[in-house]
């Protein structure tokens, strides 16, 4: 029974979460994944610096973490050549995410995305009584034009755009992504999402201009840093928009070890250099193996590889669950017609050795 002290709007909502976590995945299957390769984790972890930070900030658990995240902010703002004012610093892009739909979206007001693309940022949405209007992909890319041609017609508070995109792992030059930030109508801003940004090309980011009001960027230390579990993450955007959180953050939502841990891994961009090497190497080694076993490998500027199975969506929902039987965790689009592929994340080369051995075998299972 739904209980009637909860807000009209909260009672209207699902009690849902967006995704399973791979323990309890084991959990229900009794036992252990031998290749965890769904949650386009970074299983290399993070530098050995940020380790060695974080485990000596441990005795010092027992206090707040810094409420204006500002050494970090500081040291964000020197990298990318910005004011700290400039940056926002939140839960992982997900927190952030739930705190700009709250500053922009009320009930009622329109919002613009892709119809497949990162459904965490539509979970917010609903949250705050914003109402989703959806385009299509333009084949395995989000679509820039039909996204400003909705968000104009529909008067959308809020645009998104992940670039590089997740779930197909296709990236848009920053020339496109340019015109789409200088098309943005009146009103509206701009969400470009860069989680995976730093497995991309140069030539796939945009210059930082952040005296432009229509865009907000995100970026985390969740993929390339390979700090996930620490879940911080930061914005970057003009003064107005980025000292708006303030508004309404949890001043103590980052942890003060997820707060020396990200300032150490940013510090250690030779590890991060090495790091997107490995992972490189890897979607070349996942790209082949879907090759040979009959699958099409779109091409990835992430840390991830989306295989086209060339089926339906039922098919590729029946190659995930043989997999999880044989031991191999992997992910899917959940939108149609996206969902003809499955995704895997780049991991350990022992990882990725278990997948070439149970992919054969989930395909046979599959008949």
């Amino acid at each position: 029974m739904t209980d009637t002290r909860l807000t009209s709007l909260a009672q209207s909502l699902p009690s849902t979460v967006p995704f399973v976590a791979p323990e309890r995945m084991e959990e229900l299957r009794g036992a252990r994944f031998e290749a965890r390769l769904g949650a386009n984790e970074l299983s290399f972890g993070p530098s050995p610096k940020a380790l060695a930070a974080m485990s000596e900030s441990l005795s010092g658990i027992w206090k707040y973490g810094e409420p204006e995240n500002r050494d970090l902010r500081i040291a964000i703002a020197a990298h990318l050549g910005i004011a700290p004012e400039e940056v926002t610093v939140g839960e992982g892009i997900d927190g952030l995410l739930g705190n700009l739909v709250r500053l922009y979206v009320g009930p009622g007001d329109a919002v613009v995305t892709s119809a497949g693309s990162y459904p965490t940022f539509n979970y917010h949405v609903a949250g705050f009584g914003g109402v989703l209007h959806t385009v299509p992909y333009k084949g395995v890319h989000e679509d820039p034009e039909a996204l400003i041609a909705k968000a104009k017609e529909v008067g959308a508070k809020l645009l998104y755009l992940s670039n590089p995109n997740n779930p197909m792992a296709s990236v848009h030059s920053a020339e496109t992504v340019q015109a789409m930030i200088e098309a943005v109508p009146e009103g509206c801003l701009m969400i470009l999402d860069e989680a995976y940004t730093e497995f991309a090309p140069e030539s796939s980011r945009p210059a930082l201009d952040t005296s432009d009001k229509r865009v907000i960027r995100f970026r985390t230390f969740s993929k390339a840093y390979g700090m996930a579990g620490a879940r911080i993450g930061y914005g970057i955007a003009h003064r107005d928009i980025a000292t708006a959180f303030d508004k309404i953050r949890n001043h103590f939502g980052v942890n003060r070890v997820a707060q020396v841990g990200a300032l150490a891994a940013l510090t250690d961009q030779d590890y991060l250099m090495q790091t997107v090497a490995r992972v490189a190497e890897g979607r070349a080694e996942l790209a082949r193996i879907a090759q040979s076993n009959g699958l099409t490998p779109l091409p990835s500027a992430t840390n991830f590889v989306t295989m086209d199975c060339g089926r339906d969506g039922d098919y590729a929902r029946a190659l995930v669950k043989a997999l999880d039987a044989h031991g191999v965790f992997v992910r899917m689009p959940g939108v149609a017609p996206l969902d003809r592929c499955i995704r895997v994340s780049v991991g350990l080369p022992e990882e990725i050795a278990v997948f070439a051995e149970r992919l054969p075998l989930a395909l046979a299972d599959l008949g």
